[in-house]
């Protein structure tokens, strides 16, 4: 491994220097280079360009467990130790968590509804139970509010909305393309914050339009909607912390590719069994056509 390194490396430093900074042998190097490089060191070369590209196409979110089952699946026979060092080697590492904002809206005069869900956040099927929240994103020109609605069996984002305000109208525009993406039944339940967006007459209205059932948060817990508190963790460690975002605008278009073009489609869920929402989804159709 370190001769490998002083291979690669010759072309910008003096070999000596680095097999003494290295503590090997320099005629052992030069012998070493005479036999060329073992067949594991040409294994992890190869391998290094399939991890390269995975943590790529993962906008640099997968760590070496998610990246390993990527390997394994295409029938790579590695282990996570193995791909955990190669990283090292190559400085790639998953991103790391920071703290963010929320938005919190609950004192107001507004009816509210009991907590039907109870942080039983573990449906059976898609469009049993969905949940909602909004949070903000600070960008040159101001915030930017984003409203999400995830379809707790599999995780997936069905609807979102991104805009200057965080009147009643964006988490109405964030419920209207879930429901027109998903069609409901009226056995439904909907759960959120106590937030004044959600217990707007306008909103609720709509919920009842639709037969959904009403689900709020006990004031001030955010744990009674912790699934989405997670999206937004993922959706802020992954994305939106790794960037500047000079105009609303360009940070709309990023959130949007990312749950559109990753998150839905690709991105590995832990509690999914490292599925991703969308796969999670399609085996579960599957299996309920096969059972009927």
């Amino acid at each position: 491994m370190r001769y490998s390194f002083v291979h690669a490396e010759s072309a910008n430093h003096p070999v000596t220097m680095m097999c003494e900074l290295l503590k090997v042998s320099t005629s052992g190097y030069y012998e070493w280079v005479g036999r060329g490089p073992s067949k594991r060191d040409k294994a992890n070369q190869a391998l290094s360009v399939h991890i390269k590209a995975i943590h790529q196409a993962s906008r640099c979110s997968y760590g070496s467990p998610r990246i390993t089952m990527e390997l394994q699946e295409t029938g790579f026979r590695v282990g996570v130790n193995r791909i955990a060092r190669l990283m090292h080697r190559m400085g790639l590492v998953a991103s790391l968590p920071r703290r963010f904002r929320r938005s919190d809206s609950s004192e107001h005069g507004l009816p509210v509804a009991p907590n039907v869900v109870d942080r039983d956040f573990n449906p059976e099927r898609p469009n049993q139970l969905w949940a909602t929240d909004i949070t903000y994103i600070w960008t040159w020109q101001g915030w930017l509010y984003l409203a999400v609605v995830v379809d707790l069996f599999s995780r997936r984002v069905v609807g979102w909305a991104a805009a200057d305000h965080m009147r009643t109208e964006l988490v109405l525009e964030a419920l209207q393309m879930a429901l027109s993406r998903r069609v409901p039944g009226d056995d439904l339940v909907h759960h959120s914050d106590r937030g004044s967006q959600y217990a707007s007459n306008q909103y609720q209205v709509r919920l009842q339009r639709h037969g959904l059932t009403c689900s709020m948060s006990r004031k001030g817990n955010c744990w009674d909607n912790a699934v989405v508190e997670s999206f937004f963790a993922t959706l802020k460690k992954e994305l939106l912390y790794r960037n500047p975002w000079p105009t609303r605008r360009g940070a709309r278009e990023a959130i949007g590719d990312y749950i559109e073009g990753f998150y839905n489609p690709y991105r590995r869920h832990s509690y999914l069994g490292k599925l991703s929402p969308a796969e999670y989804e399609r085996r579960h159709s599957i299996k309920a056509t096969y059972a009927a």
